[in-house]
């Protein structure tokens, strides 16, 4: 029996499950998956949402599922230089690419074109297997801060 996921409870709920999921997944509305536990579940919120890590989702049945970031290869970009960082956000910014910003660390979904072009900025760029939670952007709800 899949279980219904169908909004977000509230803070400091606690959860019966978890899940741990790619931000591609965790930027879609609508999809089913397993949880970390092997119970089936469907998500069904309001576009327009993506779940942060810690995020706790219930449903029709009151079951209560965590959501977690799962670590994925990225590409980290670390620098002291405030010049040299807010560059290397400004040109991947203009190409949209979700960004995870940290003091003087970057990090977006691993892309060997994008390391390229930092590299031939000058950058340093090192991969990682890390979780990733990218900025919401100016036009995205935050669903959990």
């Amino acid at each position: 029996m899949m279980l219904k996921l169908t909004a977000i409870a509230e803070p400091d709920c606690r959860a019966d499950d978890s899940l741990t999921l790619p931000f591609e997944t965790r930027q879609k509305s609508r999809f089913s998956a397993t949880t970390d536990h092997g119970r089936d579940v469907g998500v069904f919120l309001n576009r327009g949402q993506i779940l942060r890590s810690g995020v706790v989702l219930t449903g029709p049945d009151l079951f209560t599922v965590l959501i977690n970031a799962a670590a994925e290869p990225v590409s980290v970009l670390c620098s002291n230089d405030s010049l040299q960082f807010a560059r290397a956000c400004y040109h991947l910014g203009n190409r949209h690419v979700p960004l995870q910003i940290q003091a003087g660390e970057l990090r977006y979904l691993g892309d060997h074109v994008l390391d390229d072009m930092l590299a031939g900025m000058g950058m340093n760029v090192k991969h990682q297997t890390l979780p990733f939670e990218p900025e919401a952007g100016a036009y995205h709800k935050h669903s959990h801060d």
